[in-house]
C-alpha cells in the first residue's frame, strides 16, 4: 500500500519520506496542503533549512504518535499554573537535555507545531519552578547584565515579592 506522502529534508540534508497524515500535524504542511501548494510530484522534496535531522526525526515521531489527536485551538489561552496537564507521553518525549528541548521549541515554531511547541515550552517553565534567578542563569546560560550592586538594589526594591 503506498500512501501519500512528503520528503523533508533537514538542514543537514537527511531525507525523510513522511505520511501526509503524519505530515499535517506540522502546521506549516497543513497549510500548504489546504492551498494547493503542496508539489504534485512525490519524488519531490520539501527543504526545511532550520530543522537539523535529529530533531527533525523527533518532530516525526511526535506527529507519528499525535496524527489523529484533535486539532489544537487559535484562542487565546492564559492559565496561569496550568503546567500540569502534559501527557505522560509528552513528558516523556520532552525529557531530553535543554539544548535539545530548545532546538524542538525552535522547530515547533518555525513549522507550526502549536501543541508540541506548548508542551515544549510548559516543560521549560516547569524545570524552572522553585529556582533561583542564580539557578535558572546557569541552567540556560544567561549572563546577568547587572553590576552585582544593581542586582542587589533590585533584589531591596522587590523583598516583599517574597512574601506574595
Amino acid at each position: 500500500l503506498n500512501m501519500p506522502h512528503i520528503n523533508l529534508e533537514s538542514s543537514d540534508g537527511v531525507i525523510y519520506a513522511v505520511d501526509l497524515r503524519v505530515a499535517k500535524c506540522f502546521g506549516i504542511i497543513k497549510t500548504m496542503m489546504q492551498t494547493n501548494k503542496m508539489p504534485e510530484d512525490q519524488s519531490s522534496v520539501l527543504p526545511l533549512a532550520k530543522v537539523k535531522g535529529a530533531i527533525l526525526l523527533k518532530l516525526i515521531s511526535w506527529a507519528e504518535y499525535h496524527a489523529d489527536d484533535p486539532e489544537p485551538t487559535d484562542g487565546v489561552e492564559v492559565v496561569v499554573g496550568a503546567n500540569d496537564d502534559i501527557s505522560a507521553w509528552d513528558a516523556n518525549f520532552l525529557n531530553v537535555d535543554q539544548t535539545t528541548l530548545i532546538e524542538l521549541i525552535e522547530a515547533a515554531d518555525y513549522l507550526n507545531i502549536k501543541n508540541l511547541k506548548k508542551a515544549a515550552c510548559k516543560t521549560v517553565a516547569n524545570r524552572m519552578k522553585g529556582k533561583s534567578v542564580e539557578e535558572i542563569r546557569k541552567a540556560f546560560n544567561i549572563e546577568s547584565d547587572f553590576s552585582p550592586e544593581e542586582e542587589e538594589q533590585v533584589r531591596q526594591e522587590n523583598e516583599w515579592m517574597k512574601h506574595v
